[in-house]
């Protein structure tokens, strides 16, 4: 699945309050008694590789507590933002649903969530990355139970790599670059591709050069400073170097970009361990020790990528019995038990240690995974921070097509961040 940020804003949610949500849309079956209920979960997993397996673990779930029933819905996930904050603004939201990291604390503003603080939900907090727990809290509460977690990296070929004569993954933006027109010229493809106009995938670049799209803490939009100019200006390089694919803006840029690693025809991308199921069905990846996993490149100040994933999250406008039992499988879904399972199924990351047993790690690009995510930075707590990618993937977008400088196309993004953050300072 596609996991970049979406792009429609959460501005107007964040204004609305549960005044008009008052029940559940899963039914009125609930009892007072414990009797059965069924609730509503939306799932926003890959629809073909990922969600088949969240409904087996769903049929395990029902299994277990036969008094209760889960309708399970898969929602696009580039859908599902809008489609929930309609939802919980209206009538008709889920009991629980896999809310992306971003949009937990803006959900969680907005009235929405249910706090899972010493509910049955979250009895094992400590059992989960901490910075995680973090990630899913919003004025010192908890919104939701981290269920997979996620970073990016650099994928290598290893095989184009050695026909190249490079022995070692780049661990700079300029190794990459040297990197990439060595094995144009000595293994005849192009070294790395980048997805473009895509603030996700951009973030590395800002990172290692010591800054953010906004200082949180500071209230103050950095995403024009001196050090994100110069972030950016590395970032459009990888376009244009030799041995660099040429910015792909068009609509299926992200399957351009991902046919063309799997089939051996570029060597290097950035990408995330959500797609690592696919890139093993592709002709260059039968031997899975062929990919390669690395920490993203440094920039002059350090290196890192951003942490993304998924919560499960409780809709405050349900009734005590649909909580109860949302809260449930909240728990159930984030089970040591339940993580390994999806871990083995769909390749994704657990969220908490224990559910790193010895065959998950034995599939080789979880464990490298494993030892790049202490690394990944944590966004931070901004029920906004998820709306700031519109504007400034726009922009990279412009920037990237020769339509915009660098400069002008980070001052168009901050005047659109002053206008959704008016108290922040330019």
């Amino acid at each position: 699945m596609r996991r970049g940020i979406a792009a429609s804003a959460l501005v107007a949610a964040l204004a609305v309050t549960l005044a008009a949500c008052g029940s559940s849309g899963s039914g009125s079956d609930a009892k007072g008694d414990g009797g059965p209920v069924t609730i509503t979960y939306w799932d926003t997993s890959n629809a073909t590789n990922e969600a088949p397996n969240y409904q087996e673990l769903v049929k395990k779930f029902e299994a277990a507590n036969p008094n209760i029933k889960v309708k399970f819905e898969n929602v696009p996930f580039d859908q599902a933002q809008n489609k929930l904050q309609t939802a919980m603004g209206a009538k008709g939201a889920p009991d629980a649903f896999r809310s992306e990291v971003g949009w937990t604390s803006a959900f969680a503003k907005a009235g929405y969530l249910e706090p899972l603080d010493g509910t049955p939900a979250l009895t094992d907090a400590a059992a989960f990355q901490p910075s995680l727990i973090q990630q899913a809290k919003y004025a010192g509460k908890t919104y939701g139970v981290p269920l997979v977690t996620d970073t990016l990296a650099l994928m290598y070929n290893k095989e184009l790599f050695a026909k190249a004569g490079i022995t070692a993954a780049p661990t700079t933006w300029d190794e990459l670059k040297a990197d990439a027109a060595q094995l144009k010229e000595k293994a005849g493809v192009d070294g790395f591709w980048l997805k473009a106009g895509d603030g996700y995938y951009a973030m590395p670049f800002l990172y290692g050069e010591g800054t953010n799209m906004v200082d949180a803490a500071g209230k103050k939009v950095t995403v024009n400073s001196p050090e994100a100019v110069k972030a950016i200006e590395t970032y459009k390089s990888m376009f244009t170097s030799p041995g660099t694919a040429k910015a792909d803006v068009t609509t299926d840029a992200y399957a351009h970009m991902m046919d063309a690693f799997n089939n051996g025809k570029v060597a290097a991308i950035i990408q995330g361990p959500w797609e690592v199921t696919n890139i093993y069905k592709g002709a260059s990846f039968a031997d899975k020790k062929n990919l390669g996993i690395a920490a993203v490149p440094a920039g002059s100040t350090k290196g890192g990528a951003p942490t993304g994933g998924h919560n499960v999250a409780v809709y405050a406008g349900s009734d005590a019995a649909h909580k109860a039992a949302a809260e449930r499988l909240a728990a159930f879904l984030t089970s040591a038990e339940s993580q390994t399972f999806l871990a083995l199924k769909n390749g994704t990351l657990p969220t908490r240690s224990d559910a790193y047993t010895a065959e998950v790690k034995a599939n080789p690009a979880t464990a490298d995974f494993q030892a790049i995510l202490p690394s990944a930075q944590p966004r931070p707590e901004l029920p906004e921070y998820a709306s700031l990618f519109a504007s400034f993937g726009t922009n990279l977008g412009k920037i990237v097509q020769g339509q915009s400088d660098t400069k002008a196309g980070l001052d168009a993004t901050a005047t659109d961040y002053a206008k959704l953050l008016p108290d922040f300072k330019k």
